[in-house]
């Protein structure tokens, strides 16, 4: 009995648990943590679905997204057109299929552009302080009062002509400063702690204590934020063509073809026409979020979810 008691109070199991934790990098606990979120995993699959559809598109779509065909406007679903045609007789699941790669380009565009303007103001404000500091949150200040679809908005209405490349940039230049003051903050955050002055009183240059002890230290919330703000930007852009202010027609996107849906006639009697790029962008965009919770937890020490 007493051989039975000593082996059910022995810690060597917690001990050797505890152990490979210590051995592991900060990463490998996240990712650890991670895979432990079964929402986050769904979320990559469902992800992982949609990019391998925009990758083979080509090979998957079974017409021309945008060949106009005038003889077979508003069609139902068929052999030939799968989920119909919209009213201009182009091919739905076409233009679906297509639509993926273009969304998903936006989104992933926008969110990195955004992503190099933010981290670059908030390390350069959040490292040097003083006027450096002053001048850029003054300049996010100012964005971040305007709101930010009469801004969008203007700026489209300005431009004689829109395309992919200055739907991007004009996002990117319209979203930054949220992530500008998350990034300053944690540098503020960092910059007195004893390996920042430890690295300071070596002699390490600017630089290398930006990317070398900065960055790395501040890559959790990069990473969080990078992954939520691509759903956003999926978001705007269906938001925005949705209201005739996106990437204007023929290309195919997820809210062109919600648009092209929006007449009563089609609302009722072509569903095939709307419901499938609409189920395209909330499974999209709950797989971006699912994922999006999973690395936040993950990354957070703290965190008991």
């Amino acid at each position: 009995m007493e051989t039975q008691v000593q082996k059910n109070m022995d810690p060597t199991p917690d001990l050797q648990g505890a152990k490979i934790e210590k051995s592991l990098s900060p990463t490998q606990l996240a990712f650890r943590r991670f895979k432990k979120n079964k929402l986050a995993i769904v979320g990559i699959f469902i992800l992982a679905f949609f990019v391998l559809i925009a990758i083979f598109a080509d090979v998957i779509a079974t017409h021309n997204p945008k060949q106009y065909d005038m003889y077979n406007i508003e069609a139902k679903a068929s052999s030939e057109n799968w989920l119909g045609t919209d009213s201009s007789g182009r091919d739905n699941f076409s233009r679906l299929v297509h639509g993926s790669r273009i969304s998903l380009t936006v989104g992933v565009s926008a969110m990195f552009f955004t992503l190099v303007i933010g981290v670059a103001l908030g390390s350069l404000a959040g490292y040097y302080g003083g006027k450096i500091d002053g001048f850029i949150m003054r300049i996010t200040d100012v964005m971040m009062i305007l709101p930010f679809l009469l801004l969008v908005l203007t700026v489209i209405a300005i431009m004689e002509r829109i395309n992919i490349v200055i739907f991007v940039v004009i996002i990117a230049l319209t979203s930054w400063p949220t992530l500008t003051r998350l990034i300053r903050a944690t540098f503020l955050s960092l910059r007195e702690k004893e390996f920042i002055l430890g690295a300071r009183s070596i002699g390490a240059s600017d630089a290398r204590i930006i990317f070398k002890h900065f960055l790395p230290n501040a890559v959790g919330p990069i990473i969080v934020n990078a992954t939520l703000m691509m759903a956003t930007m999926i978001i705007i852009e269906s938001a925005l063509s949705f209201i005739g202010f996106g990437i204007p027609q023929p290309t195919p996107t997820w809210g062109n073809m919600v648009t092209e849906a929006t007449n009563l006639r089609m609302l009722e009697n072509n569903w095939e026409a709307w419901l499938p790029p609409g189920l395209a962008i909330l499974l999209t965009v709950l797989a971006i979020n699912f994922i999006g919770d999973g690395l936040r937890d993950a990354f957070d020490p703290k965190s008991n979810r």
